[in-house]
């Protein structure tokens, strides 16, 4: 054990080192010896402070935090039968972990007398909310509950555990089954040539000839928004909108039904033994908004504003195919690339051709330019660093005085055996020691085409807000001042407006001045030209009802389904969703369609009753926002306010509290409607 990389006290981790037999024996060891160390602390005093109880507990979670942190981005970002199966043995072991400490008695009776003690007085706000957010979270775990019901809560926590998991699997899975093979240049009709040579590529990485489409995003989106075969889009659309369902070309075979009624089973269950009425009630415990009502309120007022817009996007869009295409019905896979036609047609854009101009290697150092700028600090690459792909850069983050601030991963491209989608991780977390500052540092991760042929990766304007968006929760995280665990970077911010910062940097890919920065032809190194611009920003809102009230159906349906839940009924997934649909969709869905079978936010991600949170959080985004459009996008008093009073504080104060400090009064929608070009009707 003693050669085990996940037991030693590394600044990064040591990836080449970190093999799928070593991961179990380490997490075992690891709880083992925090279960003894915990032991140790409640027995070695009577009297609790922060220096004899809180710190040494700060320091076990961080030390099995980072062993498990890079097993868990391994599993994500290159899958394999056997890490898989290491990771999902630990699932349990730290569920059942995790659960004992929230059920801990004695230590929850420790922390209450820091709480009640003289000393708690003299705290500052952060160790304050340290000590608070530890008792709510104590409550949350259930460490008030009958022996018998603390039980239940344990085995519910490591059922949910691996439910969770396993529902990212079986979409995983489904995602990677699906190929189809393409012998003749012509079936590809439509295609960019970029979108070709991906396709390409993955044919030859599987020793075929021809092309080869897939499921991972940007083979999908590619057939959906270019392809001219309409068989194509709709044999692809399948394939894609029943991943893991009992629909579709693999129907039954990773279907994540009773995964996601189980889930639903046991999320309400576990609510009611901690006296919530049902699972939307237990996950406003630890967010902005106070009570369910106020959550719907707010998602239906946005519908009622969006619907009306997003029923003339749909009709503009309709009249359109049957005008200029003699298409008399439009059907789901007809609606992207009817989309891109008349986005074209009205603005004259081009996406291939706005691609030209964001290739990674002007995006990446434009975006480091833009926060360069935006906080006085500067980003360097580093070499020599241990990864885990070939692709992957690291970087670090220096602040005006010369001081380390953060360090970070990139891997931005998609590839066979790495989960899809867009995320921030943490590696290390801030926390200070002794005079000792431990550095945070972040896995920044995308999924966009990679390089084709000799040409650098060619990003879409898509590609490069999400970008920006995950640079945002990574600065969240890496620029945090904060010296304690419990709530530095993005620990102890409320879920609602944990997307604040992502969100918020997303606005820098709309404004000329940072477009200059990140903008250069891959082939002339021209910048984005103006008139292109123009068309962008004349383009920006184009069916944004449509956007709008997707999101919202996301959102509504998600709430529903926790809220609305009855044992006697089951989880009604399809018919909640239909339901919402009706109030809110305006695209009719096939019957075969199974998005929520692939939908990981809320039934394998953190966003349970709470996918709300985007557009709560981009009320929030756009609003601040609001602030450097009146004083400049690159004001340096705003910036540094923007550091000081969101990035750096973190946690530990309430998300209200900060973002008042920063706009100087609670938020408004009125930018958010702006900004997305929905108008009152």
């Amino acid at each position: 054990m003693s050669t085990n990389p996940l037991l030693a006290d590394y600044t990064l981790p040591p990836f080449s080192q970190i093999k799928a037999e070593r991961v179990e024996p380490a997490i075992t060891q690891l709880l083992a010896e925090n279960r003894a160390a915990i032991e140790a602390l409640l027995n070695a005093n009577t009297t609790y402070t922060w220096k004899n109880l809180v710190q040494p507990l700060e320091d076990l979670n961080d030390r099995l935090s980072k062993a498990w942190s890079p097993v868990s981005h391994m599993n994500s970002v290159i899958n394999s039968d056997e890490l898989r199966e290491a990771y999902n043995a630990c699932l349990p072991k730290l569920s059942q972990y995790w659960t004992e400490i929230g059920h801990n008695t004695r230590l929850f009776e420790a922390y209450k007398s820091i709480a009640a003690s003289p000393a708690f007085a003299a705290f500052d706000a952060t160790r304050k909310k340290v000590i608070r957010n530890a008792l709510r979270d104590f409550k949350l775990a259930g460490v008030d509950l009958e022996p018998e019901k603390k039980q239940r809560f344990k085995a519910i926590e490591q059922d949910l555990s691996q439910l969770t998991s396993r529902f990212e699997e079986n979409v995983l899975d489904a995602t990677n089954a699906w190929n189809k093979s393409i012998k003749d240049k012509r079936g590809l009709a439509g295609l960019p040539e970029s979108a070709r040579t991906l396709a390409r590529q993955a044919a030859e990485a599987k020793n075929k000839t021809g092309w080869l489409l897939t499921l991972e995003f940007p083979s999908y989106i590619a057939v959906m928004t270019y392809a001219d075969d309409r068989a194509l889009r709709r044999e692809v659309y399948e394939a894609f909108s029943t991943r893991a369902s009992d629909q579709g070309p693999h129907a039954g075979e990773w279907d994540n039904t009773e995964v996601m009624e189980k889930l639903l089973e046991l999320r309400h269950e576990k609510a009611h033994l901690l006296g919530y009425q049902n699972y939307a009630e237990l996950s406003l415990a630890t967010k902005m908004a106070k009570t369910p009502q106020q959550v719907l309120r707010f998602l239906e007022e946005l519908a009622e504003r969006a619907h009306p817009v997003a029923r003339l996007d749909l009709q503009e869009l309709t009249d359109f195919a049957r005008r200029h295409h003699d298409l008399n019905t439009l059907e789901a896979w007809d609606v992207t690339y009817y989309s891109e036609k008349l986005r074209q047609h009205r603005f004259h854009l081009s996406q291939e051709e706005v691609k030209s101009y964001f290739p990674v290697t002007r995006v990446v150092p434009g975006l480091f330019a833009v926060v360069e700028r935006l906080y006085n600090i500067r980003i360097r690459e580093v070499g020599g660093v241990d990864v885990w792909h070939p692709d992957v850069r690291f970087f670090e983050i220096i602040d005006n005085s010369g001081a380390l601030r953060g360090r970070f991963y990139l891997d931005l491209y998609a590839r066979p055996k790495k989960r899809g989608g867009a995320w921030m991780d943490e590696c290390v977390t801030r926390k200070k020691t002794a005079n000792v500052t431990q550095i945070p540092v972040a896995y920044l991760t995308c999924n966009f085409s990679p390089p084709a042929g000799d040409q650098p990766a060619l990003m879409t304007h898509d590609e490069v807000l999400t970008l920006f968006h995950e640079f945002g929760h990574g600065l969240h995280h890496m620029l945090t001042k904060v010296d304690y665990l419990g709530v530095s970077g993005i620990h102890g911010v409320e879920w609602d407006a944990v997307e604040l910062p992502s969100q918020f940097m997303e606005n820098w890919c709309w404004a000329r001045a940072s477009i200059q920065l990140l903008s250069g032809h891959y082939q002339t190194g021209e910048k984005l030209p103006d008139q292109l611009f123009k068309q962008m920003l004349a383009a920006k809102n184009f069916q944004s009802g449509m956007q709008m009230v997707r999101q919202l159906e996301f959102a509504l349906f998600d709430f529903h389904i926790h809220l609305d839940y009855d044992p006697d009924k089951g989880g009604r997934i399809y018919e909640t969703l239909n339901r919402v649909r009706e109030q809110v969709a305006v695209i009719k869905l096939p019957a075969f369609n199974r998005f929520a079978h692939g939908f990981s936010h809320i039934f394998a991600g953190g966003y349970g009753a709470g996918y709300y949170s985007y557009k709560w959080a981009e009320v929030l985004s756009s609003d601040a926002f609001s602030l450097f459009e009146e004083r400049g996008i690159f004001d340096p008093a705003t910036g540094q306010s923007f550091l000081e009073n969101i990035l750096e504080k973190g946690g530990s104060r309430d998300a209200m509290e900060l973002f008042v400090a920063f706009r100087g009064r609670e938020p408004k929608i009125d930018a958010l409607l702006r900004h997305s070009g929905i108008v009152q009707a």
